[in-house]
């Protein structure tokens, strides 16, 4: 009959466990705390990668923000500290000599990044200084908004040349009665002394994204119109294709506005950028990192517990060394002295493995709860994969069984005639 069938090796192992019980605790605490830092750890790593994946969600994060400069070097008869500038044609060009640009958005701006000052807004004797944005319907794919009212800019808008605004959260809040959700949809708001119909509210969550919601945003060719600005843009909203090197891709279409402005192809500072890729690369290569970290340092101090299981099964034995030699001398047969040896090992591995793992569990269910509505904080949904810890678990009992032959070797080598002999 096979020894994990047998009531008499679950009692040895039970009185054993019983009569040592300090001894006992303090063993599991060290595999139990390895398999409690492996989860708690590993879903506190997955939890901040949701976080950010949240916060971004509705980003092209496969995006680069363009704008123009002054030159640092002279080129070609040209002095440098030469102004450049974006044009609307530009954005054509760019998307016929670099093949791997999936769109671009065209935006002008007065407040907010750009350095100049906001334009004035008002509504019904109340006024204030807001961020005003002329946009393409496309600039809402890259940087989508969360809209609590009416729609975005479309084509018939810019077409059009229509007088309609988008507005943040904060405007709307200022300018209707937020408190009596009043639709503003179809009302008009002032700026710079022309009516604007509001087409819709939008709001921007906390922590994140590059607008706030002390933002307007017009079609950009009525904003063109209202500030004569012609075909000058301020900056290029740039999304490559999925499959794009995202550096190559800015360095492209750097090289052709220098082709075509006459800059020196060394000059770094004629066009500044933003690449978001990049630097969303940078965060999620971190959040790997972590994951990782936590493996490691998980993996290691479960090692070390069950290394502590092994010494603490060398002290069993040989305080148990009459009781077994008194099994040997009336038939046990070494094979089973062994088993019940390692049965034991794995029996506190488990044992401690599945105590961490669900402290881990708890704890996660702790944080989940206590950061579910922190939109502002990047933490949430922390979780584990199951087949990671079970995983983990496997070779927590491989290990036992491994670093368990050491004790159990032991037990065999007891011969019955000396354990008798034992006082």
């Amino acid at each position: 009959m096979n020894i994990l069938f047998k009531k008499d090796t679950w009692q040895e192992i039970y009185y054993s466990l019983r009569n040592n019980k300090l001894r006992t605790f303090l063993t599991m605490i060290g595999v139990g705390w390895g398999m409690f830092l492996y989860v708690s750890l590993l879903g506190a790593a997955k939890g901040m990668e949701n976080g950010f994946d949240k916060l971004f969600s509705g980003f092209a994060t496969n995006s680069i923000f363009l704008w123009a400069q002054k030159t640092s070097i002279p080129y070609e008869g040209f002095p440098k500290g030469r102004e450049m500038k974006l044009h609307l044609p530009d954005m054509e060009m760019l998307k016929r000599k670099v093949p791997e640009i999936d769109y671009i958005s065209p935006q002008n701006a007065r407040g907010s990044f750009t350095g100049t000052p906001g334009e004035s807004m008002s509504k019904n004797g109340k006024s204030a200084t807001y961020s005003l944005t002329g946009d393409y319907p496309v600039g809402n794919k890259i940087s989508e908004k969360k809209l609590i009212f009416g729609r975005y800019i479309n084509d018939a808008d810019l077409s059009g040349n229509k007088n309609v605004a988008v507005i943040g959260e904060e405007v709307y809040k200022n300018f209707f009665d937020s408190k009596k959700k009043e639709n503003p949809i179809g009302k008009s708001i002032n700026i710079k002394g022309l009516f604007f119909n509001v087409i819709g509210v939008f709001r921007v969550k906390k922590g994140g994204g590059f607008e706030n919601d002390r933002t307007v945003f017009i079609p950009l060719s009525t904003y063109t119109k209202m500030y004569n600005a012609g075909d000058n843009i301020d900056m290029f909203a740039i999304v490559s294709r999925p499959d794009a090197d995202l550096k190559i891709v800015e360095e492209k279409v750097k090289q052709v506005l220098k082709l075509k402005n006459k800059v020196s192809p060394e000059d770094t500072n004629a066009f500044g950028s933003f690449n978001l890729g990049k630097e969303f690369g940078k965060l999620t290569g971190f959040l790997t990192g972590m994951q990782l970290l936590t493996i490691i340092v998980g993996t290691l101090t479960i090692l070390a517990g069950v290394i502590a299981i092994s010494n603490i099964l060398l002290i069993t034995v040989k305080e148990r060394t009459k009781e077994i030699g008194i099994r040997r001398a009336l038939g046990a047969k070494p094979s089973e002295v062994r088993n019940q040896i390692l049965l034991e090992s794995v029996v506190i591995t488990l044992s401690s493995g599945l105590l961490g793992f669900m402290s881990g569990i708890f704890v996660l269910m702790i944080l989940n709860m206590a950061t579910q509505n922190q939109d502002a904080f990047p933490f949430y949904n922390p979780t584990v994969n199951y087949g990671n810890v079970f995983a983990a678990m496997a070779v927590m009992v491989i290990l036992g069984l491994i670093i368990g032959m050491i004790p159990a070797q032991r037990a065999v080598k007891i011969r019955p005639i000396e354990a008798l002999r034992t006082e």
